[in-house]
């Protein structure tokens, strides 16, 4: 059994869509984090960075004791290698599908993190960060469109690299982008978007907490006023 803590935000998604894919035994554990509740001191003795998703595994490979990992492509990776799944063993294979989850999780997850801070969090409009996060976000479309020329999948058969950059696209409306502007990802994110196991991954997220618009004041400061001080507590 694995427990995942969890909240239904892409990098959330990321893993319940393996989760479902593989059908692996797993418990949600939900970590509201607009209540704060990731700065709760048993979630950060697994998750120092008070950041979700963190998974605990009950049942490593090597029958040791509990593993826990936080940062979800890690935990992508760790659940590949566990189940031997969605993660080529040979070198070249290997090596493609990693690279690109690595440029979802330091290029497209983070460029578009701040594109929808300033579009639609942000108290002020601040031009020239909206430009700027929505340019990039959209020169990342254009990587990942050309990528998708001639093939299914990113790294050719499915796989975590998929998984990992899937949630990030979902919500390209508000990130300012038209799929209709990129053919290949538009027919990849349709393909994605019909796979079983996505639906239920996406299921399981709107269980938890259905989607909103807006988030109070008090919200704001706990999701974005964040210091080293709240590690502390203080």
């Amino acid at each position: 059994m694995i427990d995942l803590h969890y909240w239904p935000t892409p990098n959330g998604h990321k893993i319940t869509i393996f989760l479902e894919e593989a059908g692996l035994a797993y418990k949600i554990v939900p970590v509201d984090i607009s209540k704060g509740e990731q700065f709760a001191p048993a979630f950060l003795a697994i998750s120092p960075n008070n950041r979700m998703p963190a998974i605990v595994d009950h049942a490593p490979v090597d029958g040791g004791a509990a593993v826990s990992l936080f940062e979800s492509g890690a935990i992508l990776v760790y659940l590949a290698e566990k189940t031997g799944r969605f993660l080529p063993s040979d070198l070249r294979g290997r090596a493609r599908v990693l690279e690109w989850l690595f440029w979802q999780v330091g290029g497209l997850g983070p460029m578009a993190g701040q594109n929808h801070h300033f579009r639609n969090y942000a108290p002020e409009k601040i031009p020239y960060a909206i430009d700027r996060y929505v340019n990039e976000t959209n020169r990342l479309y254009g990587v990942l469109d050309k990528r998708l020329a001639g093939r299914d999948y990113i790294a050719d058969d499915y796989s975590i690299a998929d998984m990992a950059a899937y949630p990030w696209i979902v919500p390209y409306e508000r990130q300012g982008q038209n799929l209709d502007d990129f053919p290949n990802v538009k027919r990849w994110f349709e393909t994605m978007r019909a796979r079983p196991a996505v639906e239920r991954a996406y299921a399981k997220g709107e269980a938890v907490s259905r989607p909103r618009d807006g988030f109070t004041e008090e919200e704001r400061k706990i999701l974005f006023g964040q210091t080293a001080a709240s590690l502390r507590g203080g």
